[in-house]
């Protein structure tokens, strides 16, 4: 009986590996803490507005400024990892040379567009100014901030996705089978 209980233990994970998180992204820690404080806002909203029955004016909106940060912040790991949505169909047809050209110029392509993003960011933060957030007596830009962190980091991510394809001669586009 005790070695059946033993087999039992072991196929649900009693002996699990040692999970490591050295090689866990800064920018994962901050989307965990924005998506827990995102969480936590909603609970409380759920807790005053079902329980009490007098629903916190404030977490509506400072849970979809949470939103938007965890977003963005997810977004940055997601062109850290190369894992955004791609179609490599036709890269399967085309010559090793094409298929090479135009996989770097995707690259520098979304180097560009995150570049613009984060000056038209910053050209909407000035505009903005010492605009207030409708509920909560806080700036705007605080929001805009994070969202200007993000496309910077993404761009400097996409930069060291660049640096990354250049030195290995290839990228997920040419060969998906070594993503």
């Amino acid at each position: 009986m005790s070695q059946e209980l033993d087999q039992l233990a072991a196929s649900f994970g009693d002996n699990d590996a040692q999970v490591d998180l050295s090689d866990t992204l800064p920018e994962a820690w901050l989307a965990l803490l924005l998506f827990f404080s995102l969480g936590l806002t909603v609970f409380y909203q759920f807790i005053t507005r079902y329980v009490f029955n007098d629903s916190a004016a404030w977490t509506e909106e400072v849970a979809r400024y949470l939103l938007i940060g965890t977003v963005f912040t997810g977004a940055v790991i997601g062109v850290a990892k190369n894992n955004h949505i791609q179609v490599d169909f036709f890269y399967r047809f085309m010559s090793p040379a094409v298929s090479r050209a135009l996989s770097l110029f995707t690259d520098v392509l979304r180097i560009g567009f995150l570049a613009s993003a984060s000056i038209l960011t910053w050209m909407l933060m000035q505009k903005m100014g010492s605009y207030q957030m409708t509920v909560v007596d806080l700036p705007m830009n605080l929001v805009y901030g994070v969202v200007l962190l993000a496309f910077v980091l993404m761009t400097l991510r996409s930069l060291g996705v660049l640096r990354r394809h250049w030195r290995q001669g290839h990228s997920v586009l040419e060969r998906p089978e070594n993503m």
